[in-house]
């Protein structure tokens, strides 16, 4: 029995240690990846395998890389639409050539990182640092997809897919906290499209081929390992972005806060500015040191403050309209705003409001006595005079007397009749 149960017990742990295992995201191990060298490719804003066609008026550029390249391909219809800056056109030269071959190894870097698997549609969601795939091998943007750095600059973010990836018409890549196109990465197993205005962040490496439809915007790289690049009315910018310092911020010096009460008597009061009790709170509602304290007339009381957002109130006081001014900002909120070396001043001011005089109480009034009703006579009801017991009225005739003894007689006949028939 005992080795029963401890065959059970153990198998509950693996259950648990495996459902720990599944639940727990893979990021974690992509965390801290180096980037995608992207070798002689990094030049090239568009680099194609077969043809690049335009359609409309479309700007390339890119201080670190606004070429556009063609190997073996040479055909360009429509680059006479195309506005370029800084940056060349090679078409079926050697640089070209060059930049296609190093494409390959660029292509297999990014293919080869160990990612976490993910739901195909990405839109409407926040991603960290890391590499991910499809779940279906394929990706989709519809909305807006928000890649977060959590602070780091140099955060990379790699997506794979063995098949698509579309963005919808109007979608959006969002790069927050630090995050930048340089360190986004997409590996497509097959064709990219990018839809109708939609905005498009990160290095795209096709193995076959790119459509940018009308109007999207680029920033990063459209490469095309096998096939075409078609480009309409579209604006692709590769930039510079070299790897930015971490180190934080210097903090500005702390800031000075003046707390000026100011109390008006007109209207018989006799408040004293001591009298009310102020506070100075941080953004959370926490009291600040030395907060709360009872109010001074000028110069006020004085705080010394860290940088941040600051609440400057008072308890209610009865009988004293309450006003603020200074330092506050436009809708009303009376908070201070503190930077560096900053000086603030509020004011707050009571003033005795006029008493609301006691309302004269209106006398009662003195109710009409009613008259008593005028009593009708009651007319006397004639007496009579109730027997009782079974004696008759002495008003009784001789007559009765008769009808009793004659009903009398009736029965003792009608018994007798029934007792002779009885026996007969």
């Amino acid at each position: 029995m005992k080795t029963l149960n401890k065959m059970r017990f153990t198998s509950l742990l693996l259950t648990l240690f495996l459902a720990v295992m599944m639940a727990v995201p893979t990021v974690s191990l992509a965390a801290g990846q180096g980037t995608v060298d992207l070798l002689s490719t990094s030049s090239f804003a568009v680099l194609s395998g077969e043809t690049i066609t335009n359609t409309g008026a479309t700007t390339i550029s890119g201080s670190v890389g606004g070429d556009v390249g063609l190997s073996p391909g040479s055909a360009f219809p429509g680059k006479e639409l195309v506005t370029m800056s800084g940056g060349a056109i090679h078409l079926a030269d050697a640089v070209a050539l060059t930049a296609k071959n190093d494409l390959i190894k660029v292509y297999d870097d990014a293919a080869g990182r160990a990612p976490s698997r993910i739901k195909s549609e990405l839109g409407g969601n926040t991603y960290f640092p890391g590499t991910y795939d499809s779940a279906d091998e394929n990706f989709k943007i519809t909305g807006t997809l928000t890649l977060d750095a959590q602070g780091d600059p140099n955060a990379v973010f790699v997506f794979q897919t063995n098949k698509t990836l579309i963005t919808m018409s109007g979608s959006n890549v969002k790069l927050i906290n630090g995050a930048r196109f340089c360190r986004t990465f997409w590996k497509v197993g097959s064709s990219a499209t990018l839809g109708t205005y939609s905005h498009f962040e990160g290095h795209i490496f096709a193995l076959t081929s790119i459509t940018a439809k009308t109007g999207a915007s680029v920033q990063g790289q459209l490469l095309a390992r096998n096939g075409s690049v078609t480009l309409d009315n579209n604006t692709i910018t590769n930039g510079t972005c070299e790897t930015t310092s971490t180190t934080p911020p210097v903090v500005p010096a702390n800031a000075t806060l003046h707390v000026i009460k100011h109390v008006i008597n007109d209207n018989s009061g006799t408040a004293v500015a001591a009298g009310f009790k102020l506070h100075v709170k941080t953004a959370d509602g926490k009291d600040v040191d030395a907060s709360p304290a009872p109010g001074v007339e000028s110069p006020g009381t004085t705080y010394t403050l860290a940088p941040g957002t600051y609440v400057v109130n008072e308890d209610a006081s009865d009988g004293y309209a309450v006003s603020y001014s200074g330092d506050r900002d436009v809708s009303g909120n009376f908070t201070v705003a503190l930077g560096s070396s900053d000086n603030k001043t509020v004011t707050i001011t009571n003033n005795d409001v006029s008493p609301t005089p006691t309302p004269t109480p209106t006398p009662a009034a003195t109710p009409t006595p009613t008259p008593a009703p005028t009593s009708t006579p009651t007319p006397t009801a004639p007496v009579t005079t109730t027997i009782t017991g079974g004696q008759l009225p002495n008003t009784s005739t001789h007559m009765y007397e008769l009808l009793l003894i004659g009903a009398a007689l009736t029965l003792f006949g009608v018994l007798g009749w029934r007792s002779r028939k009885r026996y007969v």
